[in-house]
């Protein structure tokens, strides 16, 4: 059910935040489903992934904070 990502998913990923801008990436936790569909559209990934892996992202951020 819940696995890592694999290989190609991470590339995507790392593409995704890649074109993140500085605002984005500080500011993950407050980012829209507009916002993460328009990262994800840009980077031609899978919208799906990448609101999970932000959502993963602002977890474990607010986990350590």
């Amino acid at each position: 059910m819940l696995a890592a990502p694999s290989a190609e998913e991470l590339g995507q990923l790392k593409k995704a935040v890649a074109i993140m801008t500085p605002s984005e990436k500080q500011n993950a936790a407050n980012l829209t489903d507009e916002q993460i569909q328009k990262i994800a559209g840009d980077a031609g990934i899978e919208p799906a992934n990448f609101a999970i892996f932000i959502n993963g992202y602002v977890l474990q951020c607010k986990r350590v904070s």
